[in-house]
C-alpha cells in the first residue's frame, strides 16, 4: 500500500499546472515565472506582477517588503524574490485598492520536490566535477566520508569560470589576455565574436549542473542537452561533453545540462524530470525567461524529451529534437528480456547457425558478415551487438558491473554490496516491493508465442515453432538469482562463459513461463514513466539509419512513438520523423543544425500566431523527410513513410529504409510495444480463429501446444 500511495503522489505532482488566466490587463496578478508555484526550490523565485494602470505596486514576501527587488517591464514588474522559507510562503502584491496573494511552496535545493526520499547510498563526485570536496551535512546515513562529517546531499558551492574555444577545437581556461589560439564564432544574428564562454557549475537536486553561454552573445534561446546510456543510480554522475556543446554555444544558445538528466547516471525519469525542472528554474532565475528551450539528445536523451514533454508540458522544454530515441525505457525491457533466452536457444541449435535466419525469432536485424564481439568471428545480430548484458543489468540483484573506484572510498567498506543492482530496484518507489523484499518486476512471457509471424509466413515449420516455444524458458525470480559468469564477471573468464545468463533462467521441456507482477504493471503505467503519446510540443524525431550496423537504436522505434501518439488522441501532426542514411561507412552527416533551424522557425511562428497552435504553425521544412548519407534530401512530405502505420503503398522513405521489429512483434504484438501482459485465449480458440495461418495442428500438435501454454496463448 505504501508503494501504491507513493506512486499516486508522484502522479499528482506530474500533472501540468494550467497557466494563470487574466481577465483583463487591468487585473492585478502575481505569477511565478521560474517554476510552478508549488515546485519552487532553493529559496528564490522569479516573480512577475501584472499591475492595474495608474497604481504603484508594493510587493511583500511573508509580510516583508521586497519591492526593491523588482524592476519595471512592459507588463508590470519582475523580480527575483529571495529568502523564501522551506515550505509555504506568501507573495502579496498591493496596488491601490487591489490586492493579490500567491502561495509559493519552497523546497530545499538538494530536493526532493516530488520524486520521493533520496536514494542511499549515493556516491558524491563533486571533486571530479571540478567543484571541490562535498560540504559535510552531518546527517546519519551512508554516503561519502568527508572531513568533519557525512555528506549525503553531495552539495558543493557554485563555481563560475570563463573558457575559450581554441583553434584546435578544445575549450581552455580563459587567460587575462586574449590568447593567440582564440577562435571566433558566428551567432544566429550574423555577428562574428570571439568564442568566449561563461560557465556556471554547481549542485541541484544532488546532481551536478552546468549553464554555459557565449559571453555577451546569448541569442535569447536555450538548449537543454540530455544524455543517454544505462545505469542503476546511487551515483551523482559527471558532466559530459554536451555541457559545452560547441555548435549550440557557437550560435549563441545557452546550454543547460545536468548529470541527473543523463541516463548513464540513472534511469529514474521521475527524478530526472524533477532535476530538469530545477535546473531550468535556476536558469530562468539567473538569466530570465528564454524565447524557448529546445531539448536535444540521443537514445536515453531522446526518451527523456518524450517523457518530460508528456509529464511537464513546456515547463522544461518548449520543443524537442529526440535522436536515436525509443518511446520510453521501461517498455523496452519487455522484448529486450527475451534476447538472451532466444540467443541461448539458437546458439545450441544447428537450425540457427545462419545468423540472418535469427530475425525470424528476435525480429531485429541479423547479419552473417557483421563481426561478433563475443566470438571474434563473422556473424551476429542486434540482440548480441546491441543488447547483450542489458538483461542481467535489468533483472539480477547481484549484478556486479559497477567497478567505479569511488565506491571503494565509501565508509564503511562494502557499501556497494548492499545495493540490489537492478532496474527494478532503481525504481523501487514506483514498481513497489514484493513479499520477499525485492522490487517488483514487470517482465513476463506467459502466452507469448515466439516466431508466430514467421510460422504464418512459412519461415518456421510447425515443429520448429513448437520446439522454440517449449524450450525458450523464462527468468528466475530475483530471490533465486545468482552472480553472473563470464563475460560479465571478468575474473570468471574464460572458463565460466555464460553470455546468456543461463544460470538465472528457468529452463526445461516444456520450460516454465513467468508471469509479470500485476502490481508492478499497474504502478508503472500510472507513474509517468511510460510514454502514452500525450505530448503537444514541436518534435523532430531524427536518427541515422543504423540497422546494418546491428545498432541497438533500431529504426522502427520512431514509428512506435508515433503510433502511441495516434492511439492517444488520433493526432501526431506535431511530430515529424527524419532519417539520415549511414550506409555504407557509418554516420557522415549531422542533421542536427538543420533541425535546430526548423525548430527556430516553428517557434517563431508559434510566438507570432499562438492561436494556430503547434500543428498550425509548422514551417515548410517541418514535415516527414529522409536524407542520403551526405545529408541531401531523398524525399519529403506527408506520405513518405506510408506503408508502416497504414495500408498505403510504401512511400519513398519507407522503400529506402527497411524496418525491423522485436520478438514481441514477431509474436503477434503491436508495433508500439508496451504490452506487459497480453490477454490470454485458449489454444482451441486461437486455432479456430486462424491464428496459425495455414497450419492446422494435428491432435498431437494441439496437445503439445496446450502443454507449452497451459493457461492459453496471447490474444493481442
Amino acid at each position: 500500500m505504501k508503494a501504491a500511495a507513493a506512486v499516486l503522489v508522484v502522479l499528482a505532482s506530474l500533472v501540468v499546472a494550467p497557466a494563470p488566466a487574466y481577465a483583463s490587463r487591468a487585473d492585478l496578478a502575481v505569477e511565478v515565472l521560474s517554476s510552478r508555484p508549488d515546485q519552487v526550490s532553493g529559496g528564490d523565485a522569479l516573480i512577475e506582477v501584472r499591475q492595474p494602470r495608474g497604481h504603484r505596486v508594493k510587493v511583500s514576501r511573508n509580510g516583508e517588503d521586497v519591492t526593491s527587488a523588482f524592476h519595471r517591464t512592459d507588463d508590470g514588474l519582475q523580480g527575483l524574490v529571495t529568502g523564501l522559507d522551506v515550505g509555504d510562503n506568501t507573495i502579496t502584491a498591493v496596488a491601490g485598492p487591489y490586492r493579490k496573494s500567491l502561495r509559493v511552496r519552497n523546497h530545499p535545493i538538494e530536493g526532493p520536490i516530488f520524486s520521493g526520499a533520496h536514494q542511499q547510498p549515493f556516491v558524491c563526485k563533486t571533486e571530479r566535477g571540478g567543484l571541490g570536496a562535498p560540504v559535510a551535512d552531518n546527517q546519519d546515513g551512508q554516503g561519502m566520508r568527508v572531513e568533519g562529517g557525512w555528506s549525503r546531499n553531495c552539495f558543493a558551492p557554485t563555481v563560475t569560470d570563463r573558457l575559450y574555444r581554441s583553434t584546435d577545437g578544445t575549450f581552455k581556461p580563459m587567460p587575462a589576455r586574449r590568447p593567440a589560439d582564440m577562435s571566433t564564432t558566428t551567432l544566429l544574428d550574423g555577428r562574428t565574436v570571439d568564442f568566449v564562454v561563461r560557465r556556471e557549475r554547481g549542485v541541484v537536486n544532488r546532481f551536478l549542473y552546468s549553464i554555459a553561454m557565449v559571453e555577451d552573445g546569448w541569442n535569447g534561446r536555450a538548449i537543454y542537452r540530455f544524455d543517454g546510456g544505462v545505469a542503476i543510480g546511487h551515483d551523482q554522475g559527471t558532466l559530459g561533453g554536451g555541457a559545452l556543446d560547441p555548435y549550440g554555444l557557437g550560435k549563441g544558445y545557452a546550454i543547460l545540462y545536468s548529470s541527473g538528466t543523463r541516463t548513464s547516471t540513472h534511469y529514474n525519469l521521475i527524478l530526472g524530470g524533477e532535476t530538469a525542472l530545477m535546473v531550468k528554474e535556476r536558469f530562468v532565475e539567473r538569466y530570465g525567461v528564454p524565447l524557448y528551450t529546445v531539448g536535444l539528445g540521443g537514445s536515453g536523451g531522446g526518451i527523456q524529451q518524450y517523457i518530460y514533454g508528456q509529464n511537464h508540458g513546456n515547463r522544461v522544454i518548449d520543443a524537442a529534437i529526440p535522436q536515436y530515441s525509443y518511446p520510453d525505457m521501461v517498455t523496452q525491457t519487455i522484448h529486450v528480456g527475451d534476447c538472451e533466452l532466444l540467443e541461448r536457444y539458437m546458439d545450441h541449435n544447428p537450425r540457427w547457425a545462419r545468423w540472418e535466419d535469427r530475425t525470424a525469432l528476435i525480429g531485429m536485424n541479423a547479419s552473417d558478415t557483421v563481426p561478433n564481439p563475443y566470438t571474434g568471428e563473422q556473424g551476429s545480430d542486434e540482440c548480441v551487438n546491441g543488447w547483450r548484458g542489458l538483461t542481467p543489468l535489468t533483472m539480477n540483484p547481484l549484478w556486479t558491473s559497477n567497478d567505479d573506484p569511488e565506491w571503494e572510498r565509501m565508509d564503511p567498506p562494502g557499501v556497494k554490496d548492499t545495493v540490489e543492482w537492478t532496474h527494478w530496484d532503481d525504481l523501487r518507489k514506483v514498481y513497489g516491493e514484493d513479499e520477499n523484499g525485492y522490487a517488483r518486476s514487470t517482465w513476463g512471457n506467459v502466452g507469448v508465442q515466439y516466431g508466430l509471424k514467421a510460422l504464418r509466413e512459412g519461415v518456421l515449420t510447425p515443429a520448429e515453432f513448437l520446439d522454440v516455444n517449449a524450450k525458450v524458458g523464462s527468468w528466475k525470480a530475483p530471490a533465486d538469482m545468482v552472480r553472473e559468469g563470464c563475460p560479465f564477471v571478468r575474473t570468471a573468464c574464460p572458463a565460466d562463459f555464460d553470455p546468456w545468463s543461463a544460470r538465472n533462467a528457468d529452463l526445461g521441456d516444456p520450460a516454465p513461463r513467468r508471469a509479470p507482477d500485476p502490481v508492478a504493471i499497474r504502478n508503472v503505467q500510472r507513474s509517468g514513466l511510460v510514454f502514452r503519446g500525450d505530448i503537444d510540443i514541436p518534435v523532430i524525431d531524427w536518427r541515422h539509419y543504423l540497422e546494418e550496423q546491428l545498432d541497438m537504436h533500431n529504426a522502427h522505434q520512431s514509428f512506435a512513438t508515433r503510433r502511441r501518439m495516434l492511439d492517444h488522441d488520433g493526432q501526431a501532426g506535431n511530430q515529424v520523423i527524419w532519417f539520415t542514411d549511414a550506409r555504407p561507412a557509418g554516420e557522415e552527416f549531422d542533421q542536427t543544425p538543420e533541425a535546430l533551424r526548423v525548430i527556430d522557425a516553428w517557434m517563431a511562428n508559434i510566438r507570432k500566431y499562438p492561436q494556430r497552435g503547434v500543428v498550425g504553425n509548422k514551417p515548410p521544412q517541418a514535415v516527414d523527410r529522409c536524407f542520403a548519407t551526405d545529408g541531401t534530401e531523398i524525399a519529403a512530405g506527408p506520405h513518405v513513410w506510408s506503408g508502416i502505420l497504414d495500408e498505403r503503398a510504401p512511400g519513398a522513405c519507407t522503400r529506402h529504409f527497411p524496418l525491423y521489429s522485436t520478438s514481441r512483434i514477431v509474436a503477434g504484438g503491436p508495433i508500439e510495444g508496451g504490452v506487459y501482459a497480453c490477454r490470454l485465449q485458449p489454444v482451441e480458440r486461437a486455432i479456430a480463429k486462424g491464428l496459425y495461418g495455414s497450419w492446422q495442428p494435428t491432435r498431437e500438435e494441439r496437445a503439445r501446444l496446450k502443454q507449452i501454454f497451459p493457461t492459453g496463448v496471447c490474444d493481442y
